[in-house]
This record gives structure tokens, sequence and C-alpha cells, in this order.
């Protein structure tokens, strides 16, 4: 049966366990980083040697919390996308046919604040943190490049108030 691990540096492994004469030997299917994609799956189960079952790995990477792409297909998509997004340039015969196929799948109107977060898809894990500690030490530097904001002192609380004296 084939499992999943995640490694420190990021990778994650698709493995199968085999009984051998001397005793028990891991061996590895596929090496990934990022996402669990469709091809990573078809790549280990031409590999494996034992009964191969990509639900329980789907669940495991979940788990995990490594991404899981459903469909075939996605990862050119994603591919083609960045490419564009990127300013790179394709043939205009093939952007037309591109654009006739796709006119007739199935698709859902994406707002426009995540258009921007496409960019971010194929980006590891690793250099999302990297980007994130980026903009905190950005926005640290602002708020301590600011003079400081003038308040009112604390009250002194609570503050009991007696009758004032009279005079005799």
């Amino acid at each position: 049966m084939a499992f999943l691990t995640a490694r420190k540096d990021g990778r994650n492994e698709i493995r199968e366990t085999l009984q051998t004469a001397a005793g028990s030997r891991a061996r590895t299917l596929a090496i990934f980083r990022g996402s669990l994609a469709p091809e990573i799956l078809d790549r280990a189960a031409e590999r494996a040697l034992l009964p191969f079952d990509p639900d329980a790995l789907r669940e495991r990477a979940r788990q995990l919390g490594v991404t899981v792409i459903e469909g075939h297909g996605d990862a050119e998509a994603r591919s083609l996308l960045k490419r564009l997004r990127s300013g790179g340039a394709i043939d205009p015969i093939l952007a037309g046919l591109l654009q006739t196929e796709l006119v007739q799948l199935e698709h859902s109107e994406v707002p426009v604040e995540l258009r921007e977060a496409s960019d971010w898809l194929e980006v590891p894990p690793a250099a999302r943190g990297r980007a994130l500690r980026g903009l905190l030490r950005v926005s640290d530097r602002i708020v301590r490049s600011r003079p400081a904001i003038k308040s009112r002192p604390p009250a002194n609380f609570p503050r009991f108030r007696s009758k004032k004296k009279r005079s005799s």
C-alpha cells in the first residue's frame, strides 16, 4: 500500500513498503513540491508494485495541508495562466483556438479581488512565507517611522469625590 510523507525541506514523497527477506523496505514512487496533481499520482501508480489507492493518498495530502488538484489538465492551465499573467505571449492562432474552446466550458465569474491572487497559485509555500514576512517587515517599518500618537494619560481609576466642604 502506498503512503504519503512530508519532509522537513518542503518536499512530499509518495512511498510504498515492500517485504523482503531482509525485512521491510520503503521505496519512493514520486517526489514533489507544492500541489498533489493527478500527473504525480499517475507517475507513482506506474512505478507501484503493490495495490495503489489514489483516494487514500489525496485524503492524506489534505491532512498534511498539501493542496490537491483534482482534474487532469489543471497543471497546464495554471502554467499557461501564470505565463500569460507574467507578460508571456502565445501564437495568436492558438489564442483564438483556446478562446473558442474555453467559451464552451463551464466556468464561474472570478471576483476582481481574486484575479490578482491567481499569481500565487503555483508559488510554493516557502516562497509565500518569505513574501508574507517581507510584508510584515515593511508594515513594521512604516509603523515605527510614524510619530507617536498623542493620547490622554490614563485616568486614575476609581476616582472618588467627596462633597465640597462647607465653610462655617
